[in-house]
């Protein structure tokens, strides 16, 4: 059975001048012996603010980085035949493709055009005044660069609910633009933060215009004849309606292939709120599961304070664990990020244990946590900030162990509020391991491994700690590890 792991290859501040597709092309090969099954790539299309864009401010989905557009020719990341390149190489290693969709909104319109619009209250974004104001926006997106190649799609008002910028009056805020569509009111199943976060950023998309639906299927067919797709990587989740996305899952997987990789971004730290949208959406993705991150961020944060006991509590792969995408921290918990919680990096080791060699979930590793990362932005003070974030420097063997030894049935030992731990027994033909880590003291935890281990030796596949353990006669022994770390115990004879 292949353990399918996701490897994030980017992040906020990944390096531009076009070279992440070709690093994309020279590391697959690595990623591939390292057991990364699926690679999670940045946004591939065109952003408002071309060769500089991260990818989330999103102006032509049919421009790869092909045509002379806000300022460029490639996309950050590099040209159209990186972008190919890249992905063909990772396939011709073995790993699929992993897209980011960033559907919910389009930035960088080409025209203004003459808009109907009332203010809504930013705050309780149902609350949506009665007064039509006649302004300018910019929702009309031509795409001159392209001249109609791909698609003769225009984008204009008819195809977006709102905006948060006009003219003639200039004004900034949130407002409802006043179509066809909606008798004024926003989509519903989304979520119900503020309200109704229909409204997220820039030109929010319309997706009850019929027109615009069909362009965003065809534009996912597409996409996927243009490079090879394994899955995608779903922006915004929470700002979009969610039959839009049962129904175009369902087609890209009618249409691309049944075997699609999809997971959400819904951003909502509560398990109930994931389970529900999993139900409206026909169970046919995934969803990242933040609240472990948000516990693995507090754990952190806390020391030695925290009761490791709970590190589960109220997590999607608790509830849920084949719909979970387990992660550590991502481009948007970062430091300097807006959703900023960063996973501190000493507790980083005991956090890809727990969602690397265990059997719930599929886990997501973030590229600055195998790679290292550095970079300086401003704060919330408005002050210049650098930040080093470490590469964590036993996660490689964590994932190889994954590989090697994270098989068989586990049991849990989470009795101790600081040292925690888990057996994977193994099968007939696979070795296991005994995982133990304390976020306080040196500890241990005592384990049953039965007659068949009856006086085996184990050492410390990750060399944290420095004892060999032997198990007695009946199968029993005391596995320790070190204060603030985390031990992965395998037979010697394995190795």
């Amino acid at each position: 059975m292949i353990k399918r792991t996701l490897f994030q290859f980017f992040h906020w501040y990944s390096l531009g001048d076009s070279r992440l597709w070709k690093e994309v092309a020279e590391k697959a090969s690595d990623l591939a012996d390292m057991g990364i099954t699926d690679v999670w790539l940045p946004p591939a299309y065109k952003g408002a603010s071309g060769a500089y864009s991260v990818g989330y401010d999103t102006y032509d989905l049919f421009d790869l980085g092909e045509f002379d557009q806000k300022g460029s020719k490639a996309t950050k990341y590099g040209d159209r035949v990186a972008f190919e390149a890249s992905c063909q190489a990772l396939v011709e290693h073995g790993i699929r493709p992993i897209h980011d969709v960033v559907l919910n909104h389009k930035m960088g319109a080409d025209e203004k055009e003459s808009v109907v619009v009332r203010r809504v209250d930013a705050d309780d974004r149902t609350q949506i005044a009665e007064e039509d104001v006649e302004a300018l926006a910019y929702t009309r997106f031509t795409f001159p660069g392209r001249n109609g190649k791909y698609s003769k799609f225009i984008w204009d008002k008819q195809c977006f609910s709102g905006v948060d910028l006009i003219e003639e009056p200039d004004e900034s805020g949130v407002f409802r633009l006043m179509n066809e569509y909606g008798e004024g009111q926003w989509n519903d199943e989304v979520d119900d933060e503020l309200g109704n976060f229909d409204y997220l950023m820039g030109a929010d998309v319309e997706f009850r215009n019929v027109a615009v639906y069909e362009e965003l299927k065809y534009w996912g067919r597409w996409f996927s004849e243009q490079v090879p797709v394994g899955g995608f990587r779903l922006d915004a989740a929470k700002h979009i309606p969610a039959w839009f996305f049962k129904d175009w899952v369902g087609h890209m997987r009618d249409t691309v292939g049944d075997d699609l990789f999809v997971v959400a971004e819904y951003w909502h730290p509560h398990m109930e709120t994931l389970t529900n949208y999993l139900e409206l959406v026909d169970k046919q993705l995934m969803l990242f599961d933040i609240a472990l991150h948000h516990r693995f961020h507090d754990a952190s944060k806390a020391g030695g304070d925290f009761d490791m006991r709970t590190i589960f509590d109220g997590s999607l792969v608790s509830a849920i664990p084949e719909h979970a995408v387990t992660l550590v921290d991502n481009h948007d918990t970062q430091p300097l990020q807006s959703l900023e919680a960063t996973v501190e990096p000493w507790f980083k080791p005991l956090a890809y244990a727990l969602i690397l060699l265990r059997e719930q979930g599929t886990p997501c590793v973030f590229y600055p946590d195998l790679y290292g990362a550095e970079y300086s932005d401003k704060g919330d003070d408005e002050s210049q900030h650098q930040v080093e974030m470490p590469a964590i420097g036993c996660l490689p063997k964590l994932m190889e162990a994954r590989q090697r030894f994270a098989n068989g049935p586990q049991v849990d030992q989470f009795d101790d509020p600081s040292v925690i731990g888990f057996t994977r027994h193994g099968t007939d033909t696979e070795p296991g391991c005994v995982v133990v880590m304390s976020n306080g003291a040196a500890g241990h935890i005592s384990v049953d491994l039965g007659p068949n281990h009856s006086s085996a030796l184990f050492v410390d596949f990750l060399g944290h700690h420095e004892a060999e353990v032997t198990v007695d006669d009946q199968g029993r022994a005391a596995f320790p590890t070190n204060g603030g770390s985390v031990s992965v115990w395998v037979r010697r004879d394995a190795l």
